[in-house]
């Protein structure tokens, strides 16, 4: 122990301490070179310097972990005003109604598919290898339906309502919507050839 006292100073400048107090970590590095001087195997052919350097370093790690986890009781969270609390219901149920009505404008298949992928039926999504199982298809024509769909639903015309909700009714909400579409416009075409 006396020997090898300097390899845990040594470790302990190198380490992150978080706010733990350098005795309190000078302490958990003694017990960590302790556990090592007990379970060194010498005849594992590595030096024991490098092997209690990492019992060190570990149990450096542990206790500052430890340190940083929450200690006791959290403090309840102050009650929601009521009125906040209805404005948000209102708010998802209005988003909900715009959002059904966008994607019932899709045809049926994509329609089909952006309901099962994103679970908007109340049910948990589904993979798109999943929903190709369930039409027949790859999971790859799948994710192309999806897209589709996708660039449907971003047309002003059906998502307007639905952005006027979000605040992202504005020209640079748009103009990233159309850079959107034209890109997977364009891996589209670029498949096709």
């Amino acid at each position: 122990m006396r020997q090898h006292a300097g390899l845990v100073h040594f470790v302990l400048r190198r380490q992150y301490r978080g706010d733990l107090a350098y005795a309190d970590l000078l302490q958990e590095g003694r017990i960590a070179l302790w556990q090592a001087v007990l379970h060194f195997d010498p005849h594992r052919g590595v030096a024991f310097s490098t092997y209690a350097g990492v019992a060190i370093e570990r149990r450096i790690w542990r206790a500052v972990a430890r340190s940083n986890q929450p200690q006791g009781w959290l403090p309840p969270a102050p009650p929601a005003d009521p009125l906040e609390v209805a404005e948000e219901h209102l708010w998802h149920a209005q988003v909900s109604v715009v959002l059904a009505e966008a994607v019932s404008r899709l045809p049926d298949r994509l329609r089909q598919v952006i309901v099962a992928a994103y679970g908007l039926n109340g049910q948990p999504p589904h993979s798109l290898a999943a929903i190709g199982r369930a039409f027949g298809v790859t999971r790859e024509a799948v994710r192309h339906w999806r897209n589709d769909a996708l660039l449907l639903l971003r047309l002003p015309a059906i998502s307007g309502r639905l952005r006027g909700l979000y605040g992202q009714d504005n020209r640079a909400a748009y103009a990233h919507t159309q850079a959107l579409n034209r890109a997977w416009l364009r891996q589209k075409r670029g498949r096709r050839r």
